[in-house]
């Protein structure tokens, strides 16, 4: 299939069209407005609904409604939004419903401002929400991923009855770069008579589908958890992403970089090879699950001195880098945030000084 230049904003909701989501609900922030505006005009033409709420705690609780019928639904956000929706989410991964949320991130905390960060990492991955609930969340380095990412997370949540999440960044939505649209990533929906509140009629059923996550017997509560707890553990079985680079050989430094982030350290790490200094990195393309394993293990590497968590944030992933390495390796941080973005010249200069203190 060709390739088409597109908008990252524009290619995740063509990416979701093609996935077969027709309901999209949102409401407009920077730096992701695009999607809503792309979606405004394609979405009737592919025979679906695009309504914008009156606020994103009322787009919350609209794919709670839409998920809760068994339909693929989306929503776009950006950080103060996705907060917004936080109690939504939290219902919805309660009350078991398939439904996918898009950060595009932006500065924080408050309103912050409006250029790339990803200062969102413990809210997606730490809950957001109240609960002992997780969601699947795939965070993309580049508009292509994106698309991919998007049009596989819809038959994710259906397989696992949750919410996932897409976390790119501002440079992801604003960025244009050439995408394909694969149509092996398309996957039917599932069977949602079992669970979904879509019509006895519909299902020549006399039996109701009611969907809840309200439980006053603690019992039945805490066995509803558990159940939660093993589709977790499912995920942490089945669906943990990540890419390694230049790890194959002998390195001195391991870079954990996710993201748009990452590739400013591809760069980076390239440069250095050409400079006799071999630095390895592993990417997590998942970010829950996280990729324990291949993070322990490359960092446990002969010769790896020292493992760096670089983000565009104040040091929110170190704590599952540290978690993870267990002391193997002395474990830092090294990051911007507030739309600043690392250059390849800054890691250089980090790694090259912690090699040499």
């Amino acid at each position: 299939m060709a390739k088409v230049l597109m908008k990252g904003n524009e290619a995740i909701g063509e990416a979701a069209i093609r996935a077969g989501c027709l309901n999209y609900f949102a409401y407009p922030i920077t730096p992701q407005s695009e999607v809503a505006e792309y979606l405004a005009k394609r979405l009737p033409e592919a025979g679906g609904t695009f309504v914008q709420g009156e606020s994103e705690v009322a787009v919350g609780y609209m794919i709670f409604g839409a998920a809760a019928c068994g339909e693929r639904v989306m929503t776009t956000s950006s950080s103060p939004g996705v907060s917004l929706m936080s109690e939504a989410i939290s219902y919805i991964a309660g009350a078991r419903c398939p439904a996918v949320f898009v950060n595009i991130m932006r500065g924080g905390p408050g309103l912050g401002g409006i250029l790339p960060s990803q200062g969102d990492y413990f809210q997606a991955t730490k809950g957001g929400g109240h609960g002992d609930y997780h969601m699947l969340v795939m965070a993309p380095d580049g508009v292509q991923e994106a698309v991919e990412m998007t049009m596989q997370a819809f038959p994710l949540a259906e397989k696992y009855r949750g919410p996932v999440m897409i976390m790119g960044d501002g440079m992801i939505g604003q960025m244009m770069e050439p995408v394909e649209f694969p149509e092996d990533l398309y996957v039917p929906p599932t069977n949602k008579d079992e669970w979904a509140t879509n019509g006895m009629d519909t299902r020549k059923s006399d039996t109701k589908n009611i969907v809840k996550s309200l439980y006053l017997d603690p019992t039945v509560l805490n066995d509803h958890n558990l159940l939660l707890k093993s589709q977790y553990d499912r995920m942490k079985e089945e669906e943990v992403r990540f890419e390694n680079y230049n790890t194959d050989g002998d390195y001195q430094a391991l870079i954990v970089s996710y993201g748009t982030m990452s590739r400013v350290c591809k760069t980076a790490i390239d440069e250095m090879k050409a400079q006799g200094l071999e630095i390895g990195m592993v990417r997590p393309k998942t970010l829950f699950p996280f990729p324990e394993k291949a993070i322990h293990d490359a960092a446990s590497k002969p010769g790896c001195k020292v493992v760096v968590s670089i983000e565009m944030s104040m040091g929110q992933m170190v704590e599952d880098v540290e978690r993870v390495v267990k002391g193997k390796t002395p474990v830092q941080w090294y990051g911007q945030c507030g739309g600043e973005v690392p250059t390849p010249q800054k890691v250089m200069e980090h790694i090259q000084s912690l090699l040499n203190s």
